[in-house]
Formats: structure tokens, sequence, C-alpha cells
């Protein structure tokens, strides 16, 4: 059935959300290798290769702030989803009543090898999507505080200065600073998708209620 349709129709969503991201990604590199060049520059400290730059605390730490949170938001949301409600909103479920996410795993022929396998494989896979991001969040989060870490030692080489310890840096309100910045962002994107469903409308998109459902018609 969908060998009628082509790669690209198949799977655009996700090549067109990863070709953004790549190109998005490679832009923030080459645009923050040339800024803290040039605020090496004014320290009158040696600038950087592109490839060394790619190396350094200070792309590291932009990068994971930004992938952190991402994922933080993302497993929060599949979890919290699971029991709390908005009432109107297309991103709930339904106020009462089972709906197909919440029935049992049934094997079958197209069913997906966990799920024929049973036992503790299916309990993973039970909540595979959850404890993806949730790993996912712990490494960008790590990788942030590493990078974060690196960049703030940098700088204080560069003033002459000790470099911090780790326990030195996670007392110090630079790291969480940059966290928390990210984190309300996050938080404040999922709470608007969440209200504005209630009341507005897209055609054709699958993040939304169709056009005509009264506004407490909660769920898609």
């Amino acid at each position: 059935m969908t060998k009628k349709y082509s790669f690209f129709y198949r799977n655009g969503l996700t090549i067109v959300f990863m070709t953004l991201f790549l190109v998005t990604l490679l832009a923030q590199a080459f645009t923050g290798w040339k800024a803290y060049n040039d605020e090496r520059k004014q320290e009158h400290v040696q600038t950087l290769s592109f490839s060394g730059y790619l190396h350094c605390g200070h792309f590291i730490s932009a990068t994971f702030e930004n992938f952190q949170s991402e994922f933080l938001q993302m497993a929060l949301y599949v979890v919290l989803t699971i029991s709390l409600r908005q009432i109107g909103s297309g991103e709930s479920k339904k106020l009462s009543g089972k709906e197909d996410v919440d029935r049992e795993p049934r094997k079958s022929p197209n069913a997906p090898w966990p799920v024929k396998k049973g036992g503790w494989i299916l309990k993973l896979y039970s909540h595979s999507l959850s404890l993806s991001f949730v790993l996912l969040f712990l490494a960008s989060w790590g990788l942030h505080f590493y990078g974060s870490w690196q960049d703030n030692n940098a700088e204080q080489l560069i003033h002459h200065k000790h470099p911090d310890t780790v326990i030195q840096y996670l007392c110090k309100p630079e790291f969480w600073f940059e966290t928390f910045q990210n984190w309300q962002s996050e938080f404040l994107s999922v709470a608007s998708i969440v209200f504005l469903t209630i009341y507005l409308r897209q055609k054709g998109s699958p993040e939304s209620k169709p056009v005509d459902a009264p506004h407490t018609e909660t769920g898609k």
C-alpha cells in the first residue's frame, strides 16, 4: 500500500525538519565561530579554526543548551498528557472514556516486534517514547553543563583567574540562568499550543481540531 507513494511523500515531514535542523545548526556553528573569534580578538587571544571551534565549550554549550530544553519539553509533554486534561484542547485526551492509546497491546502480524515478544521487552517498549526523551534530555543536559563549564574556564584563563572545579561551577548562577531561560520558554510554548487549540484552527493540520468543531470538544 505504502509503495505507491514516493519516498519523500512518505517521509516528507522528517526530511524537511531534519534538513532545516542541519542547515540552521551549520549556520549557528558558522556565526558562533565568527562571534567567538571576534571576542577573542578583542581580548588579544589567539583565534580558533572552525574545526577547533566545534570542539570548544562555547559551541557545545550553546548547542546542547537548546537541545536539553527541547527534550525536557517533549518528555514532560508525553508523560503529563497521559493523565492530565484540558477541556477543549486538541492536544488533550477526552475528558472521559478510554482512547486507542489506552488499550492493552495486542499481538498481530503487523504489530512491532516487542509486542510479539511480550514480557519485559513489551513492558519497556510500552514506555520507550518517554524513556528515550528522558535519556536524551539527561545526555543533553550533561553536555550543556560540560560545554558551559569549559567555556567558563576558558574565560577564567583569559582573565588570568583559576579555573573552576565542577562543584564550584555548579554553585555559580550562570549555568542555571542558561538552563532556566530555556526551560521556561519550552513550558510557555507547550502551554500555548494546548490553550490556543481550544479556540483556533488550522485546516488540514493534525495538530488542530476540525475547523467546525465546537470550542468545548476535547481531543482531535
